[in-house]
């Protein structure tokens, strides 16, 4: 067989430095040296060129580089004539196409920098295939011809030929002040402008399903993430369009959020209409779905497609790592959630116990109550509730950083914060930024085995923390929030713009050093799995957002889930093959049968 195609060579354009190294790769590559032209750095080149026909997939040119700059993968030779798109030689490569169907959502679910935003944008028709033949790019005509007897071929004689509209939700929200410009910038001057034939019922509709009544005055630079999210799904939403996108539309959400962003995006559908969403917290993804494509292969290189499954099939062939109808294994190991690791730290001795009294704090208009209650070393309390109910506010009256109107102050204790967003400040790379802040922590081996080296930061190490993308400085925020000497974490949304991968390494990591560490950490977590796989102990706050909230003291996962779930009116079930959790349809015999009997959450079975 032809090697044509089925080896890729990546040279990534940041790290590729012809001009100030030795050109290791050239010199080393056996090919060059029979005299043919493998590896080429011509003098008015920016990078080296690998000719992926010459190459013989040895990888000693991955090894020389000092810069760490090169990739060589065999690809599995059925990918060979499925090339959709590619940027440039040595670049990133995307086989296949997600397929979606009019009337139906369409889940997309992958690891980051996988060619999801790729597969979007030559979706919406902002970016046109070129079947990896980026030197003589194709016409229409080869492209529809080469997706013939898919229903891609419809859907790309429907781009050309009805010039349909797509509208994409883009991933990073807090992006969108900096992108508005001009007079109007008010939250309800933007909508009404963008409104325009839309059916008025329906946007007041949008606007009161996100939440957004008290907030149309407002300017959008003034939003927080939450509502900067709330704001661009309805921006998107009341617009009337063909084919709606949405990338990450969850980020920042809280649960009660979540679901209705969720039904709003479901209520899109429609005979003609097509929806696509993008989605790392697999339980939303799950309840908003019809069916899902799941996308793999190797980050920043290669991206593959899957053929549409059901979504209980397709999110469990994406945790299990192992694709059936393909015969094809594309992670090593497969995800699950048993909470057998949850209670790890009853086998930890718990040598400090720190209670506190009741106490009650009024900011402006806002009213919290703090029941008493106590929290150990060695344990993480999960904080559950919604936006403004005063979170964050508490962990501050815990510290001891602000003082309770009433009920005595709480002893003074060091506190390590990662904040909700995150504005990248710092002039310079990921580990100047390291040795200036948390020096001891990076330089110490048992903190680089258990938190660096799992949350994969030697990638990113030499990259300018300004150029980092939203993935990339949330594990750098958590890095630093857990490299700081403290007796109290308080780790505000970690899994914001990670994949659903990530999210479960993040997860592991963030236990097993509060358990080592002998510390306690205070975590605000609205994806449900990761919230219950982290959980010791919930701390449920209810009430009217950014009114009147009451702080519950914290209790075992278990009642403190089923609390938090009742008040909200969704029941989860475990899937019996991954065990994670799943919402039910609401009115579905399922949510009816566990309502009643007052189980709105389940630990797993323990005969499993």
């Amino acid at each position: 067989m032809s090697n044509k195609n089925v080896r890729i060579a990546i040279v990534s354009d940041d790290k590729c430095k012809p001009k100030k190294c030795r050109q290791e790769c050239r010199k080393s590559c056996p090919v060059v040296k029979t005299g043919k032209l493998c590896i080429e750095v011509a003098p008015n080149s920016k990078i080296a060129f690998i000719s992926e026909n010459l190459c013989i997939g040895c990888g000693i040119c991955t090894k020389k580089c000092p810069f760490g700059a090169i990739q060589i993968i065999n690809l599995p030779t059925n990918l060979e004539n499925e090339v959709t798109h590619r940027y440039s030689a040595n670049s990133f490569k995307l086989h296949r196409l997600p397929m979606p169907r009019p009337g139906q959502v369409l889940g997309l679910v992958g690891t980051n920098g996988i060619g999801k935003s790729t597969a979007l944008k030559i979706l919406s028709g902002k970016l046109k295939p070129n079947l990896g033949r980026f030197e003589d790019p194709p016409d229409w005509e080869d492209i529809i011809k080469h997706f013939r007897g898919s229903e891609l071929q419809n859907y790309f004689t429907k781009v050309l030929e009805e010039n349909i509209k797509a509208i994409i939700k883009p991933q990073y929200v807090d992006n969108i002040p900096r992108a508005i410009k001009g007079p109007e910038n008010k939250v309800g001057e933007l909508l009404k402008a963008r409104s325009d034939g839309t059916d008025i019922n329906n946007v007041k509709n949008v606007i009161k399903m996100t939440d957004l009544q008290n907030l149309l005055k407002r300017e959008v630079s003034k939003l927080s993430g939450g509502e900067l999210q709330r704001f661009a799904i309805a921006m998107t939403c009341i617009q009337k369009a063909n084919v709606y996108m949405f990338d990450e539309p969850s980020s920042y959400l809280d649960v009660k959020q979540r679901l209705n962003a969720a039904l709003i995006i479901r209520s899109l559908s429609d005979t003609e209409i097509y929806t696509i969403v993008v989605e790392h917290d697999l339980s939303v993804l799950d309840y908003l779905s019809d069916y899902v494509c799941i996308l793999y292969g190797v980050a920043s290189v290669y991206g593959v497609v899957s053929f549409p499954a059901s979504v209980r099939e397709g999110i469990n062939i994406f945790l299990d790592g192992h694709i059936p109808s393909e015969n094809l294994r594309f992670r090593a190991e497969s995800l699950q959630f048993r909470l057998t690791d949850a209670s790890d730290n009853m086998l930890i001795e718990q040598s400090a116990n720190f209670t506190y009294d009741k106490m009650t704090l009024t900011q402006g208009d806002f009213k919290l109550n703090v029941e008493a209650g106590s929290f150990s070393d060695s344990e993480i309390i999960i904080m559950m509730g919604e936006n403004g109910t005063g979170k964050t506010t508490l962990c501050k009256l815990l510290a001891g950083v602000i003082a309770p109107d009433e009920g005595s102050k709480a002893p003074e204790l060091h506190v390590s914060m990662k904040p909700q967003k995150i504005a990248p400040k710092f002039t310079g790379t990921v580990r100047q930024l390291f040795l200036k802040k948390i020096r001891s922590s990076f330089l110490h081996p048992q903190f680089n085995t258990d938190v660096i080296k799992p949350l994969k930061i030697e990638d990113i190490i030499d990259q300018e923390v300004q150029h980092l993308s939203g993935g990339e400085l949330q594990r750098v925020a958590i890095v630093l929030a857990l490299g700081k000497p403290a007796d109290i974490y308080l780790i505000d949304e970690p899994s914001a713009y990670l994949d659903s991968e990530q999210r479960i390494i993040c997860s592991k990591v963030i236990r097993r050093f509060i358990i080592h560490s002998k510390k306690t950490a205070f975590i605000v977590e609205h994806d449900f799995i990761m919230a219950t796989y982290m959980a010791d102990k919930v701390m449920v706050f209810e009430g009217q957002p950014s009114i009147n909230a009451t702080a519950k003291k914290a209790e075992s996962l278990l009642t403190g889930c089923n609390r938090f779930l009742k008040n909200l009116n969704v029941t989860f079930r475990r899937d019996p093959n991954s065990f994670r959790p799943r919402i039910n349809k609401l009115d579905s015999q399922m949510d009816k049968e566990q309502k009643s009997s007052g189980d709105y959450f389940f630990l797993e079975n323990k005969r499993l």
